[in-house]
């Protein structure tokens, strides 16, 4: 049957940030769904979250992890594997107490069934069952897998049979045992790779979950470009509105700033990105590839600063360009100042002439 939800809330979900180690960065705009995952043929719970396609937690409980609840409606936990923390932010505290509580109780059903397991590789005597090794590896999961509704729970069924995991042992077995060391050794090895696979699932996913989204923001960018050009088309046909000016110039400048500080969200994603895939050692093909979609990014994150910086040499030249006909409009009111006083005299010398005739 593979994994199941057994869990789901919602809440906010913050990284810790890599370089300092000490400030939260938010993984989500919004809230969005959190979950317990069970697979059965392994005994493995997972918390997974999903925004969008893109997989923002992926942590496998083990039974040294643990839940601190920092403050009223955040908890976080760290995680060995992926080299990170995790925070939570939730809307009520009873929320955050369900899901400690729900995690408490699957740290301790993993650390049964880790046990569990090891007796089962112990006290295993048949050669060939010894020597058989599971070939599936953990396998991503898919956005509608995930949806469920706030505080939806399923008990799953009792596992009947649970296949031994990995885990490093420091007895030390007689002669007759050295198969079962051996199957040890290898259930290690298989182990470690499928964390490995896990990994690079996870990064494949939300690098082509990126791609995609960045693909889909530089349409926009494109028509909102557009669409500047058709209003610095219109500033200068109005340019006597001085007021419709102003307001298009402070609408001109907020964009201006969106587009900079969308640059720099994408510049800190790029770097994140890097760094995720240099870690996946072993996979030279793949890494390859994500190399090559990240300076097609980097290309266009160029192209967008030197459109940028042509925006902004249009607004100087439209500021230099007001300057200038409001210069014009003051000669011109300063000229017909001087005519209107030169009728003036006209019309009193006129006026002096009819009287003495």
């Amino acid at each position: 049957m593979g994994e199941q939800p057994i869990f789901s809330t919602r809440a906010h979900v913050f990284q810790i940030d890599p370089n300092t180690k000490k400030n939260w960065v938010p993984t989500s705009k919004h809230a969005v769904t959190v979950s317990y995952f069970f697979d059965c043929t392994r005994s493995v719970y997972r918390i997974i979250s999903l925004d969008g396609s893109k997989a923002i937690i992926n942590s496998t409980i083990t039974p040294n992890m643990t839940f601190t609840k920092t403050s009223q409606k955040f908890g976080q936990w760290a995680d060995s594997r992926a080299n990170t923390v995790y925070g939570l932010g939730f809307s009520s505290e009873s929320q955050l107490a369900k899901f400690a509580e729900k995690f408490a109780e699957f740290k301790e059903a993993a650390r049964l069934a880790k046990e569990k397991s090891q007796e089962k590789m112990e006290l295993s005597s048949i050669p060939s069952q010894q020597e058989s090794i599971p070939g599936d590896l953990l396998s991503p999961l898919s956005p509608d897998t995930i949806n469920g509704t706030e505080l939806e729970r399923v008990t799953p069924d009792t596992p009947q049979h649970i296949e031994p995991r990995a885990e490093p042992s420091h007895k030390t077995l007689p002669p007759s045992h050295s198969s079962s060391s051996m199957n040890k050794h290898w259930e290690a090895e298989l182990e470690a790779l499928k964390g490995n696979n896990a990994k690079l699932t996870a990064a494949l996913l939300e690098s082509s979950a990126n791609v995609k989204q960045w693909k889909q923001q530089l349409g926009a960018y494109q028509e909102e470009a557009e669409r500047l050009h058709k209003r610095v088309t219109e500033l200068e046909c109005v340019s006597g509105q001085t007021t419709v000016i102003k307001s298009q110039k402070t609408a001109l400048n907020q964009t201006i700033e969106e587009l900079e500080a969308a640059l720099k969200a994408k510049e800190e994603e790029l770097e994140r990105l890097k760094e995720e895939v240099e870690s996946a050692n072993g996979f030279q093909f793949k890494k390859e590839s994500l190399s090559q979609k990240l300076q097609d990014t980097e290309s266009r994150n160029q192209a967008l600063e030197a459109r940028l910086s042509e925006l902004e040499q249009r607004l100087e030249g439209q500021q230099q360009e007001r300057e200038a006909f409001r210069d014009s409009l003051r000669s011109l009111l300063e000229l017909l100042d001087g005519k209107i006083f030169e009728l003036t005299e006209l019309r009193d010398t006129l006026g002096k002439l009819l009287e003495s005739s």
